[in-house]
C-alpha cells in the first residue's frame, strides 16, 4: 500500500518517511518545493500545499494511510482541516497518524468526527530543537545564555517519533488513542548542556540569565536567540519581541505537569525503550563543536 507523509521534509516527517522505508513501504512525501526536497531513495516525492485545497486529490490518489501535520508552512494551525479530511475520505485512505500538540487548528476536529480510524502523536520538546536553539552559541562561545536553567523536561529523540508514526501506520490497534510522547528521563537545561559537553568532550557552560537580563537583552533588534519555533509562531501572530519575552520568560519559569511528565507510551508502541540525550547528542556531536574540530 502506498503511505502519504505530509511534511515529509520537516524534522519528523522525514524520520516518518525513513521508517516507513525501512519497513518496505510505498512512501510518498508530500513537500511545497519538491525540488528542494532531500529525501531516501525510494520515497516518490509529490508537490503540494496543504493549505491550498486544490492539489489534495491527486495528493491522496491511491493512498491507504498518512501521517499528517496540523500546521501549514506559516507554523500556524491549518485552516483546511475539513478539505484534508474529506479528500483523505474520498480517496478511501484508511487510517491517519496526526502530529499534534502544539495548538489545535481545524485539522483534530475534523479528523476525529471522521470515519477515519486516527491516532494522535503528541510528543512534548523535539531533542532536534537544541540543534537551531544552542548550535550556534555553543559552537562559537560554549555558553547557553538562557534563564531557568533547572526548567525540566522528557525530551525526545525525533527518531522515535518516525517510529511510533510508522508503527502505528502498518499496525492495528491504535485507533483513537492519543499518544503522549516523551523520551527515558526528565532532565534541565543545565544538565543537557553538560550532556553535550561531556560528548564533544569540551568544557560547555550554561550561563543562567535573570529574567531582567533577558528583558534588556532579548527585547533589542537581533537579541532574540533562536528558540526553536516560538519566533516563527509569533511573527505569524503578530506578537513583537517585547510580547515574546514575557511568553517565554512565563513559559521557562512555570513549572507544567503534562510537560515535564514521563510516560512509558513509546515503549508500549515501539517494543523498546526510547533513546536518550546521551544518545541523541553523541549522534549530532560535530554540530555541537567549532568547524575546525568537528
Amino acid at each position: 500500500m502506498t503511505i502519504l507523509v505530509t511534511g515529509a521534509t520537516g524534522i519528523i516527517g522525514r524520520q516518518v518517511v525513513r521508517h516507513l522505508l525501512d519497513r518496505g513501504q510505498k512512501v510518498r512525501a508530500l513537500t511545497r518545493d519538491p525540488g528542494r526536497a532531500v529525501l531516501p531513495d525510494g520515497a516518490e516525492v509529490a508537490a503540494c500545499d496543504l493549505t491550498d485545497a486544490a492539489g489534495l486529490e491527486e495528493a491522496f490518489d491511491g493512498v491507504a494511510a498518512a501521517h499528517l501535520i496540523n500546521f501549514g508552512g506559516d507554523h500556524q494551525p491549518l485552516a483546511s482541516g475539513r478539505d484534508i479530511v474529506e479528500a483523505a475520505e474520498r480517496a478511501g485512505v484508511g487510517k491517519v497518524t496526526v502530529l499534534a500538540g502544539w495548538r489545535e487548528g481545524t485539522l483534530e476536529p475534523a479528523v476525529r468526527a471522521s470515519g477515519l480510524e486516527w491516532t494522535f502523536l503528541e510528543p512534548v520538546q523535539f531533542m532536534a530543537n537544541f540543534l537551531t536553539d544552542w548550535g550556534q552559541a555553543l559552537r562559537s562561545t560554549g555558553r547557553v545564555r538562557e534563564p531557568y536553567g533547572d526548567r525540566k523536561s522528557p525530551p525526545i529523540d525525533e527518531y522515535d517519533i518516525g517510529a511510533v508514526a510508522a508503527t502505528v501506520l502498518t499496525q492495528d490497534g491504535h485507533h483513537g488513542r492519543s499518544y503522549h510522547l516523551t523520551g527515558p528521563e526528565v532532565l534541565t537545561a543545565r544538565g543537557m548542556v553538560a550532556i553535550i559537553g561531556q560528548v564533544t568532550r569540551r568544557d560547555l557552560r550554561f550561563e543562567e540569565l535573570t529574567p531582567d537580563q533577558v528583558r534588556r537583552e532579548w527585547s533589542v533588534p537581533g537579541g532574540m536567540p533562536s528558540l526553536s519555533l516560538f519566533r516563527a509562531f509569533s511573527q505569524a501572530a503578530g506578537v513583537g519581541d517585547a510580547d515574546l519575552v514575557e511568553i517565554l520568560l512565563q513559559m521557562y519559569g512555570t513549572p507544567n505537569e503534562y510537560g515535564t511528565a514521563l510516560t512509558d507510551q513509546v515503549e508500549q508502541v515501539i517494543g523498546r525503550p526510547p533513546r536518550t540525550f546521551a544518545q541523541w547528542a553523541a549522534e549530532h556531536a560535530d554540530h555541537f563543536r567549532p568547524a575546525a574540530a568537528a
